[in-house]
């Protein structure tokens, strides 16, 4: 049951990549660790917040940048 609640974070955090502006990206995974944390054992927590690192790291390609620019 946690790999499941593992994976559909990381799922959510993938999804928010892909249609959110960086910083509202940022917000959106804060909120995920947050509610993870009461949800996931220690291990998978760290797991999420690594995987929610490296999202953040990753920068966003310039297309989908001005599409999400167009949307505002």
């Amino acid at each position: 049951m946690n790999a499941q609640l593992l994976q559909a974070c990381k799922e959510l955090i993938d999804d928010a990549k892909m249609c959110c502006a960086d910083l509202v990206f940022k917000e959106v995974c804060l909120e995920i660790l947050s509610r993870a944390s009461h949800v996931l054992t220690n291990t998978q927590f760290k797991q999420l917040a690594a995987y929610a690192t490296e999202r953040m790291k990753e920068k966003i390609p310039f297309e989908v940048q001005e599409e999400l620019a167009m949307h505002r």
